[in-house]
Parts: structure tokens; C-alpha cells; sequence
């Protein structure tokens, strides 16, 4: 139930799909622009009931991600929005690039073995700590270990409760049936999102405690917010935002990329030629210097649009007096979403969309609608981390290919067929080994 095969999903049904009597699914570039950005003399879209359940709903307290009303989450994201800004992250690029370092200069003795290395869950301690060292001030220690950090795999349980609520709220009628079918599942759910609440507000409260010279998120977000206004409870709900969708979307374009990549050796090849060449040693390289590579950002853009890190619509509610979604006038209260899948593997918006032409974002074919793919959404409720997530993308995938020659290891693995989904990907293993191409590494 809470899992749907990738597959179907990628079937054109046209440009929009009435997905219940008061739900459409649209998957246009102008539908992107239309429900999420602003248009003068339009209302506000504001976002659905769907973000009513999941982590602190229980307690009555919205994030971030949850906050419907427009003018609330206006005031969250300004106080917010100083942890993320050029200035934070270049003070933050230490701590990261530290991270990250860990991550790459570890892989060829982690894959040596005869069955190599998980890159999937290697991705995922990376983007895991480096959000745990920025929000909370201490890094979670996942790269350190051989066996996942335990919040991991909770977010994960606290985001699936947020899927069946959900379903709960579509089919009342079976609500009942479900509880008593799915007993034991529906409880360690709720237990995950408890224990997911307990995570966040116990690191908060030790980080509010901490005083340090260090500079992070909560260094600045503490310097913006008005205790009075803005408490520890939310702070927590935040923070608990953060550590999914800093982590989690960040690790999924990391790895669905690498597979990518390893799969087209033209492209490969290519990336390889446009990164050994222009750095001439591992501490060239950084976010300031890998972002500029135009391949690298192409090869990033692909791996954003072939493979969404938030796959599902995010759903909204034409205003009073009703409304258009790309040419369609629309009564007041319908539902509304611009389904990501939907939009970028489309032949009408990319040709041939599920192979991996990096060219495709330098112009070079013009029947391709760019826009159609948003992996960060747009306007007011666009992602606050882009900046953040480009660092980490860039900075990774610069490192990991200047300094290897990764050999993938399960030849019968097809990612597109082997993914799953509920809010978020149910990734497969990526088994790669790594192997030094003969030069010096010095972080």
C-alpha cells in the first residue's frame, strides 16, 4: 500500500490526469509555474490537508514543510532563511567539505571486499552527517560506522506515516479495516514518528544548551528568532525537516546520478576529462570551484530530472473564485499538483527521457522544455537548501571522479525497475568498487 512501482509511472497519460473527484495531476512546465510560483493578480495556491499528518502533527506544531498558511510560513521562512545563505554556507563549506572528504578518501578500502561497497547507503551517511553537523552542531558519527545511524531508518518510518494518513483521509471507508489489517505495521510507524519528535527535540535542546565559536544553522537561526514567538517545540519540528530533506533528497540524486553514469560511458568519459583537467590536485577542489564546470552541472541537472528526489506531487488548492492550471479554468477547492515523474519523463516535454543526455541542459536540442523539470520547486514554498544541496552534489561528484575509477558490480541491476516508492525512493544497492587511478590525495 505504501509502496507503488516505479515503472507505470512513467506511462505519458497526457498533460493532466484526474487522479480523484477533486484531484488533478498535471505534468506541464506552465502547470510548475501556475500552482507553485507567483502570478500577479492570482491568489495563493495554498498547500493541501496532506501536510496535516507526519512528525509533530500529534503535538499541534507545523514546520517548515508542513506550515499551510502562506503568511505563517512567510514569517518561518525569513527567520530560516539566514542559516542558508551565501554567507552561512560559506562559513558552513569547512564542516561539509570535511564530510565529504571522510566519504571519498574511505571508499576504495570500503569496497575492497569481493562484494564491494553499498554506495546507496554510502551516499546516506554522507548527506546524514554533514545536515547533523550543520543543524545540530555534532556530526551523527553515521560515516564511522559500519551499521546505519537508527534516526535514519525512523525518519524514514515518520515520513511513511504521513503517506497512510493520507490514504486514511482518501479511503475512510477502509480506514477502519486497515488499522486492525495493519496493527503491528501501523504501530511501529507511530513509534518511529515519537521516536523521530524525541530525536530532534533532544538534539535541539543540547544545541540551544552548547555555547561554541562554530558557526551552523542554529547559530544563525537562534540570532533571528524571537523566543517568544518561535519555541524549542518548533524549532524541533524544523530541525527534524531538515534532517530528512537535507539529507535523504541529497543522497538520492547522488546516487541515482553515479548509477548513471557508470552505466554511459560517453558521458562518464566526458565528466572525467572536464574534472582531471581542470584541477590539478584533490585540494583544488571545492563548491566554489566545482560549481562553475558546465558538464558537471549538466551531468548534475540530468540525474535531477531522470530521477526526481521528491517523486510525488506536492498538492495544492485552487482559491476562492476558482482559478487556471495551464489553460484550464478550475472551480475553487480542487486539488492540484504538478507530478514530477510525470513531467520529466515525458516525451512531450523530453526527448527520449529515459536516457541520460547531460547535453540536453547546453542547449543542444531545442525540443526539450527545461522547465518541465523543477526538482527544487518554485516560488514562495521553493526549497531552501538548493544552494546547499548544489555545494553538495558538485563538491562530491568532483572528488569522487577525480580521484577514481569506480567499477559497478551488479551488471542485472536496472535502477529505474528496481526502485520504489512511497513520499520519497526506495532506493536498490549499488555495489561499486573503487579504485585509485595512481594519484596523490591530500585533503
Amino acid at each position: 500500500m505504501l509502496y507503488v512501482n516505479y515503472q507505470p509511472l512513467t506511462r505519458s497519460t497526457g498533460p493532466v490526469v484526474r487522479t480523484a473527484p477533486d484531484e488533478l495531476s498535471f505534468n506541464s512546465a506552465q502547470s510548475w509555474k501556475d500552482i507553485y510560483g507567483f502570478r500577479p493578480g492570482h491568489k495563493t495556491f495554498v498547500k493541501s490537508d496532506f501536510y496535516d499528518g507526519g512528525s509533530f502533527a500529534g503535538q499541534g506544531m507545523h514546520s517548515i514543510v508542513s506550515e499551510r498558511e502562506p503568511e505563517v510560513h512567510g514569517q518561518m521562512r525569513r527567520y530560516l532563511s539566514h542559516a542558508f545563505s551565501d554567507k552561512s554556507l560559506s562559513e558552513q563549506e569547512e564542516m561539509i567539505s570535511s564530510s565529504i572528504d571522510q566519504f571519498v578518501l574511505s571508499l576504495e578500502e570500503r569496497s575492497a571486499g569481493e562484494k564491494g561497497h553499498n554506495i546507496t547507503k554510502g551516499f546516506e551517511t554522507l548527506t546524514f552527517d554533514i545536515i547533523g553537523d550543520l543543524a545540530f552542531g555534532e556530526s551523527f558519527g553515521a560515516l564511522n560506522s559500519d551499521e546505519p545511524h537508527p534516526w535514519i531508518s525512523i525518519a524514514m518510518g515518520a515520513l511513511s506515516q504521513g503517506a497512510l494518513v493520507d490514504v486514511f483521509k482518501r479511503f475512510p471507508g477502509v480506514a477502519d479495516i486497515l488499522m486492525t489489517v495493519l496493527d503491528r505495521k501501523i504501530k511501529k510507524l507511530t513509534a518511529d514518528t515519537k521516536s523521530n519528535e524525541d530525536f530532534a527535540i533532544n538534539l535541539v535542546n543540547k544545541r540551544i544548551r552548547q555555547e561554541t565559536e562554530r558557526k551552523d544553522f542554529m547559530t544563525r537561526i537562534l540570532e533571528q528568532r524571537d523566543p517568544e514567538k518561535v519555541s524549542d517545540l518548533q524549532l524541533a519540528a524544523h530541525a527534524s525537516d531538515f534532517v530528512l530533506a537535507g539529507s535523504e533528497t541529497t543522497a538520492t540524486c547522488l546516487a541515482a546520478t553515479t548509477y548513471h553514469l557508470l552505466h554511459n560511458r560517453e558521458v562518464l568519459t566526458r565528466l572525467q576529462e572536464e574534472i582531471r583537467s581542470t584541477f590539478k590536485s584533490y585540494g583544488e577542489i571545492d563548491a566554489q570551484s566545482a560549481l562553475p564546470l558546465p558538464y558537471l552541472r549538466a551531468v548534475i541537472l540530468e540525474g535531477l530530472r531522470i530521477y526526481p528526489p521528491l517523486p510525488l506531487g506536492l498538492p495544492r488548492v485552487v482559491p476562492e473564485g476558482g482559478d487556471t492550471v495551464d489553460g484550464h479554468l478550475l472551480p475553487e477547492k480542487t486539488i492540484v499538483s504538478t507530478n514530477p515523474l510525470a513531467a520529466t519523463l515525458d516525451p512531450a516535454n523530453f526527448t527520449d527521457p529515459l536516457q541520460f543526455r547531460p547535453e540536453r541542459w547546453l542547449g543542444q536540442n531545442e525540443k526539450d522544455v527545461l522547465d518541465a523539470s523543477q526538482p527544487f520547486s518554485l516560488g514562495p514554498r521553493g526549497c531552501l537548501g538548493r544552494h546547499l544541496g548544489w555545494m553538495e552534489l558538485s563538491t562530491t561528484i568532483a572528488k569522487l571522479v577525480w580521484v577514481y575509477d569506480l567499477e559497478p558490480l551488479d551488471r542485472s541491476l536496472d535502477w529505474h525497475r528496481d526502485s520504489h516508492m512511497h513520499t520519497l525512493w526506495i532506493k536498490p544497492k549499488l555495489l561499486v568498487r573503487a579504485k585509485n587511478r595512481g594519484v596523490e590525495v591530500k585533503a
